[in-house]
């Protein structure tokens, strides 16, 4: 590798850094770039920026994708136990949904936010900063005599 004087820009340096570490720094609410920043500005809201290496982080849409795994996931992790319960006990329904729906709930609600962060560093390795698009879309200006201007 050549030598450069320039140090390299954190998009460049989130390309070199190996999958697994962005992955677990995103799971765990960090900056996957320098693992040091914060990646929320609450429950699942991404920080505009990095605030320790400004690494553009706000613009990146997850969309879909952080609920689809966090669905996948929990549901292999709990549905066996619903099966075993049923095959060993047979118990009503209402026992069902008064056991299994809170528990889904809540290990979705667990889960949902690490995941989301592993997705957001997944797409910032994969060079999807949120840019792709051209700049971001400004609200409109308000009209002339609507109670906003």
């Amino acid at each position: 590798m050549p030598w450069d004087s320039q140090p390299a820009s954190p998009a460049e340096a989130s390309v070199r850094l190996p999958v697994g570490t962005m992955l677990v720094r995103g799971a765990m609410g960090r900056c996957p770039v320098c693992g040091r920043g914060r990646l929320f500005n609450g429950y699942l809201r991404l920080a505009d920026e990095c605030s320790n290496c400004h690494e553009p982080l706000g613009r990146i849409r997850a969309d879909d994708a952080p609920p689809y795994f966090t669905i996948l996931i929990v549901g292999h992790v709990l549905v066996p136990f619903v099966f075993m319960a049923e095959k060993a006990w047979y118990p009503p329904m209402w026992l069902h949904m008064a056991l299994w729906l809170p528990l889904f709930a809540v290990l979705s609600a667990l889960f949902l936010r690490p995941i989301k962060g592993a997705v957001v560093a997944w797409m910032l390795r994969l060079g999807l900063t949120g840019t792709e698009h051209g700049a971001p879309i400004m609200p409109a200006p308000p009209r002339e005599g609507s109670p906003d201007a």
